[in-house]
């Protein structure tokens, strides 16, 4: 399923979803995509006025949204029967679909905006609107079920260096195993030195402690590991790594 979600803002703790699509389609282990299935596509109420910035963005007004509600059933139904939700960054769309609807928890995701290799392949940009024009095609965005179908015309395409499908090359990517390495108590005056190195900060929460971390494949592992050692901490030292697959790749869960 490729899903799209417009929301009142985008904070996925305060924030809702206001419109979500689902468009089913079909496709070989070796990315080709075969058939577009119908899909679900509907309102929500938030109870609170949408600001004139995302009025202005998505089309969508007060009166367009008084008395609807997404239909739960349905949209469950859809995700029981899929082996995989895709959305063009994902990140931002699993954290708002797994807070409104948990069923989405047990599912497999992958991401076509940063999964795909868009940047080797000579494109400067992952935004959804910038990739149509490189290849080609225009649409009207910033509603969900347009931005959908726009994305799986996307991963129809050729890439145009390495010549691979779009989507075998984002199947690739989802399939493989990664590991999340946390620079747990870091001396304040190596980050910037982290920061340069790819590692991003958490800022904490209930479940994880205020800290630098960095996404690794497995044979990435003792080089990150090496470098953490000698370069930041100058001792050995255990640090807490966890594993990221499909299904918790993108979700707050991880």
């Amino acid at each position: 399923i490729f899903l799209d979600v417009e929301t009142t803002g985008l904070s996925h703790e305060t924030d809702k979803i206001i419109e979500i699509a689902l468009v089913p389609f079909e496709f070989s282990k070796d990315g080709h995509i075969f058939r577009i299935l119908d899909g679900y596509s509907g309102l929500e109420n938030p109870e609170t006025p949408l600001s004139q910035k995302i009025i202005s963005l998505t089309g969508l007004t007060d009166e367009m949204l008084n008395g609807k509600f997404f239909d739960d059933n349905v949209i469950k139904k859809f995700v029981e029967s899929s082996k995989l939700i895709i959305a063009h960054n994902a990140g931002f769309d699993r954290k708002f679909v797994e807070r409104r609807f948990p069923f989405f928890e047990s599912i497999a995701w992958a991401c076509s905006a940063y999964q795909v290799p868009w940047e080797q392949e000579g494109l400067a940009s992952v935004k959804l609107e910038y990739l149509a024009n490189k290849f080609g095609f225009f649409f009207e965005g910033h509603r969900a079920e347009v931005d959908c179908h726009a994305s799986l015309h996307l991963l129809s395409m050729t890439l145009p260096k390495s010549g691979n499908p779009v989507f075998k090359a984002l199947l690739e990517n989802a399939r493989a195993k990664s590991l999340r390495i946390w620079a747990k108590g870091s001396p304040f005056e190596t980050k910037d030195r982290l920061k340069n190195r790819g590692y991003q900060w958490w800022p904490g929460d209930l479940r994880k402690i205020k800290s630098w971390y960095i996404d690794v494949d497995e044979g990435s592992k003792e080089q990150e590991l090496e470098f953490l050692s000698e370069e930041i901490y100058e001792r050995d030292v255990n640090l807490p790594i966890d594993t990221i697959t499909a299904f918790n790749r993108f979700s707050e869960r991880i």
